[in-house]
């Protein structure tokens, strides 16, 4: 087959998954004169041709990608040992043997694989890996020499906690295993890779404790990310929305965090961690509704302030989607139901207002959203500033504007504060606060019932890979509920969750009765 040839059916697999693998030349100049032109207006490929200073007819192409690889490895490990290595008086031509010296005995670097394989050599090259080849051998040498700059670890922006590690997922996939690991010394960690995005290449990992995770949710993960149909994925937020169940629904069915230990305590329980090269968010399954209102922090302080704490988030997203659609519910159609004083305090405040009740409502909630979404992107320095003084200028002024009431700004300010509580909620009850809003508005305080109705059937149909959403909420087991609206203590919560952990249930022995284990 002519090198032309070759170029054309390189093309042609390329473009079509069910093409063949190409094998490689056994001509050096081929080789090289290949990847020139699959790079042609590539400025960042870089061709080395190497001669061993004792054998002028041992000669290598070695071939890399600049700025993905390390220069001193590259120098030190490849390039030096080749041109100095002295073969003896007899090299052997007849077979791969020279080849396989040179992987053995020559190149100083730890991951080397051979390989004939024309499109996993282009892979490489991309990938930030470097390609030998060796002139009169029909393959080539797969180097792992990569070497591009990383960001350092840090502490996460969106999960800083009181207590625990300040350690943080960066986008090197790379030392997220290695936070992983560092902390689960266990053989039964396993690591699955494999590639999505049909252009990107995008290499994701699996992790999981063998004896552990259900092997029908491990599989069904693999089949959904074998589905995935997509030419490149930058972040997990792709694949979350790609192999999540539910996917119309306003609740997150896949979780998402950026914190090693919160990953470790997930496995821990028999869950599945996905990352990917690129994301520094690793994503958790299955995922239950409860898990919205754990934090970290919970389990590495005291018991009662975590349960205090727990408690409080459950509250202030009851108290984020009601609050707005109560206050319209009494004070259009349930007076009645309001202390007169309250009442008439709220009355006289609205005498000049000229919007209905709703429409106050709508342009208070619609301002702070704004104004949320501009201190999160502001830097942090001033947007937390912009965020706390714009509310009470633009406040202040709307009330001594009279277009909106005194009352629908606390109203507004309390909703806002209590959203702020639960961040892996925020758009969820911004979406059923504007139900429950509506409803309140048409039907009154029946709308508002009927709303809440809706959602808890709507939060008991999910399920999340074949799991409940709603795991642990109503339970009748005591170990369900023990880590749910409440951080029962360590010595108490021996099993792991039902239907997640069924593997194996047990953490550790149960206390026995007068002693505490």
């Amino acid at each position: 087959m002519s090198v032309q040839e070759t170029d054309k059916k390189n093309v042609r697999s390329s473009s079509s998954k069910t093409s063949a693998s190409l094998s490689v030349s056994t001509s050096l100049d081929e080789n090289l004169a290949l990847f020139r032109r699959i790079f042609a207006s590539d400025g960042t490929l870089r061709i080395r041709v190497i001669e061993n200073a004792h054998h002028k007819s041992i000669r290598c192409g070695l071939i890399f990608i600049d700025g993905m690889i390390d220069r001193v490895l590259i120098q030190e490990g490849i390039i030096k040992p080749i041109m100095s290595f002295d073969f003896g008086e007899e090299v052997e031509y007849s077979s791969s043997g020279l080849l396989e010296k040179i992987r053995a005995h020559v190149v100083n670097v730890s991951d080397v694989m051979v390989s004939t394989d024309q499109d996993e050599l282009i892979s490489a090259v991309v990938g930030g890996k470097s390609v030998l080849f060796l002139d009169g051998y029909p393959g080539g040498l797969n180097i792992n020499v990569e070497g591009w700059e990383t960001r350092a670890i840090a502490e996460p922006m969106t999960e800083k906690g009181i207590r625990g590690s300040r350690e943080g997922f960066t986008e090197s996939l790379g030392v997220n295993l290695t936070l992983i690991r560092r902390r689960v010394k266990n053989s039964d960690l396993k690591f699955i890779f494999s590639e999505v995005g049909t252009r990107s290449k995008t290499k994701t990992c699996l992790c999981y404790m063998e004896s552990l995770a259900s092997p029908e949710i491990l599989k069904e993960l693999q089949d959904r990310l074998k589905r995935v149909d997509i030419d490149h994925v930058l972040d997990t937020g792709y694949l979350a929305e790609l192999i999540r169940d539910e996917p119309y629904s306003p609740f997150e069915m896949i979780g998402s965090t950026e914190r090693p230990d919160s990953v470790v305590s997930k496995i821990m329980e028999g869950r599945i961690a996905l990352l990917i090269e690129g994301s520094p968010f690793a994503l958790t399954l299955p995922y239950v509704f409860v898990e919205n209102f754990q934090a970290s922090e919970d389990y590495y302080l005291n018991y009662y302030f975590a349960s205090f704490n727990r408690l409080l988030r459950v509250f202030g997203a009851f108290m984020s989607i009601s609050i707005p659609a109560l206050y319209v519910a009494l004070v259009t159609f349930s007076q009645e139901m309001l202390p007169t004083m309250l009442l008439l305090s709220i009355a006289t405040a609205r005498l000049a207002v000229p919007f209905p009740t709703v429409v106050e409502a709508l342009i208070m909630l619609t301002i702070f959203e704004i104004l949320r979404e501009a201190g999160a992107r502001i830097p942090t320095a001033i947007g937390q500033a912009v965020s706390i003084v714009g509310a009470l200028v633009l406040g202040q002024a709307a009330v001594d504007a009279r277009i909106v009431s005194a009352p629908m700004v606390i109203v507004v300010g309390l909703t806002g504060i209590t959203t702020l509580l639960n961040p892996r909620l925020t758009g969820s009850l911004i979406v059923i606060r504007l139900l429950l809003l509506i409803l309140s508005f048409f039907l009154g305080i029946y709308g508002y019932f009927f709303g809440l109705l809706g959602l808890v059937i709507h939060l008991m149909s999910l399920r999340s890979f074949g799991v409940s959403y709603m795991l642990g909420v109503g339970s009748i087991r005591p170990q369900d509920i023990k880590d749910t609206l409440i951080r029962a203590p360590w010595w108490h919560m021996y099993l792991r969750p039902a239907m997640i952990g069924a593997r194996n249930m047990t953490r550790k022995p149960p206390k026995k009765k007068g002693k505490r284990s």
